[in-house]
């Protein structure tokens, strides 16, 4: 669980001490206002940020890391309620849980990272993109529509139902503290440069909201708590239990598991980019999540997920080891243990706002211009996973990104140029890339198109990969344009040392022999390995 380097010693405990209080302080309106965009009490999102501190911080594999709540999982836990109900979300985490974990201990962690990163920044847009326009609604105190494009289509008739109503009217007064959440969350940026900085955003705006309503007496809607989180727990039953076998409850759980991890994986990664000694074992923080998913699952609490947000500050408070992520944890229950008569007094439209503005950096449209930098295809697998789950909804979504970057790499692995050219001696063909099994219908109908009556040379020289159904076609054609003034000449030597060569693995027989003999001598070779 640890090693000795990771126990706190005295010149790292301090600075993990108060690295811990920056993101206790980032840690708690978000918990809460995941939970409610989340369509759950905010306790239960408290419960989770919680377990990420006290439990995954121990067995994190990557120690820099902050778990709790994350807004990318709002929409999907929203839509297990929403078609299972409740009662069912504690089961589906817990099982989401117990893959992770049997995955990590499987090594599968590296395969997560396999997904391509236009895919997954699409996923977190259309995140990002279906909070922002839900919890809009709530930022004006009224209830989120069923669906992303419901409540998209729904925006404009919210705002223009405002418009002729007084301006003590409670729509009224929980738009203008969304409204400066968002002003304080976005201008809090022009205080970097002071030690201000230290104080995180969203502590600011919530608590200048929370005074707001205070000192004018807003009718509007408040954080509703129980006395205790131990009457907010709810745990499995044999009912539930038993419903998990139900097919759209399966497929609950897998994308549960699988965007988790997804987006924890993620985190992780991005985490060395910011801090070069911020390592990561991708397994052990699979088996760390599946374990406080575990333990969500059976206390009824929302999912977790490693939260960049959370991380970020967490490197930049100072943390030197896994014991701020812990801390953290210890902060979040005394507070919520000691004063939750504090959080009560917090505005609902307050934490729409924060989510609103998440959803909007999550969308990040400038972030498409970097994307373009590899090419028009990312953008492309961008806007289709984007598209996907916006119209259709998340787990579509993925899996149309990830089947169209299939299609992308199916493409490039059968990429064959297939060059002609005619000269007095007849055509001359010259086949350029990988002749595979995806390129063999064009590779068909041009051979078989061939005029009768004209030699045909095929140069094979350039040819990177050639599979044994492209080899056979060739062949096939040879023996049938022999003897016909439409002659199919080409190095056979030459071709038998392709396709040996494409059998003996990434080399793709890039490898050229400076002649003839070499050829046979290598075909020789391999022939008899």
């Amino acid at each position: 669980m640890l090693t000795e380097s990771e126990n706190p010693g005295k010149k790292t405990f301090l600075k993990d001490l108060l690295a811990s209080v920056v993101v206790f302080l980032v840690a708690l309106p978000l918990c809460m206002g995941i939970a409610v965009a989340s369509g759950v009490p905010p306790a239960l999102g408290l419960i989770t940020g919680i377990i990420g501190g006290l439990v995954v911080g121990l067995f994190a594999g990557a120690p820099l890391a902050v778990s709790g709540p994350a807004a990318g999982l709002t929409v999907l836990v929203f839509e297990i309620i929403r078609t299972h109900g409740i009662g069912m979300l504690g089961p589906i985490v817990l099982v989401a849980g117990l893959i992770q974990l049997l995955a990590g201990y499987l090594r599968l962690g590296q395969w997560f990272r396999a997904v391509s990163p236009s895919v997954i920044h699409g996923m977190l847009g259309g995140i990002g993109a279906l909070i922002l326009v839900s919890q809009f609604h709530v930022m004006l105190d009224a209830a989120p529509k069923g669906s992303g494009l419901a409540n998209l289509l729904a925006i404009p008739g919210a705002i223009w139902s405002l418009v002729s109503v007084e301006i003590d009217h409670p729509g009224i007064q929980a738009g203008l503290v969304g409204l400066i959440t968002i002003a304080l969350m976005a201008g809090w940026s022009l205080v970097q440069k002071t030690p201000l900085r230290v104080v995180p955003a969203p502590l600011v705006a919530v608590v200048c909201a929370t005074l707001f309503v205070h000192l004018t007496g807003s009718n509007i809607q408040r954080v509703a708590l129980p006395e205790s989180l131990v009457s907010a727990l709810s745990f499995p039953n044999w009912e539930s239990l038993s419903n998990l076998f139900n097919p759209k409850v399966l497929a609950s759980i897998f994308s549960l598991a699988l965007i988790a991890s997804a987006e924890t994986l993620l985190c992780a990664s991005a985490l060395t980019k910011l801090r070069a000694d911020a390592k990561s074992d991708y397994d052990k923080e699979l088996v760390a999540q599946g374990i406080g998913n575990s333990l969500c699952g059976l206390l009824g609490a929302l999912p977790m997920t490693g939260v960049i947000v959370r991380s970020t500050a967490n490197i930049q408070g100072g943390a030197q080891t896994r014991w701020s992520a812990v801390f953290h944890g210890v902060w979040l229950l005394v507070f919520v243990a000691l004063a939750p008569q504090l959080l009560r007094l917090i505005p609902m439209a307050s934490l729409a706002a924060i989510l609103v503005f998440t959803g909007y950096k999550l969308l990040n449209p400038y972030g498409l211009k970097r994307l373009a930098r590899y090419g028009q295809s990312a953008v492309v697998l961008y806007l289709i996973t984007l598209v996907g789950i916006v119209t259709i909804d998340l787990l579509t979504g993925v899996l149309l990104g990830v089947a169209a970057s299939l299609l992308r790499l199916v493409h490039t692995i059968s990429g064959l140029r297939i060059v002609r050219e005619e000269t007095e001696r007849g055509l001359t063909l010259q086949l350029k890339g990988n002749a595979t099994v995806f390129s063999l219908p064009r590779l068909a109908r041009t051979l078989e198109s061939l005029p009768l009556d004209k030699p045909v040379t095929l140069n094979v020289h350039k040819l990177y990969y050639l599979d044994h159904a492209c080899m056979d076609l060739i062949e096939t054609i040879r023996v049938q344009r022999t003897g016909t003034p439409g002659e199919l000449h080409l190095d056979a030597e030459q071709l038998r040392f392709k396709y040996l060569r494409s059998q003996q693995g990434p080399a793709l027989a890039q490898s050229e022999p400076e002649n003839k003999s070499d050829a046979d001598a290598e075909v020789s070779k391999m022939a008899l390995r």
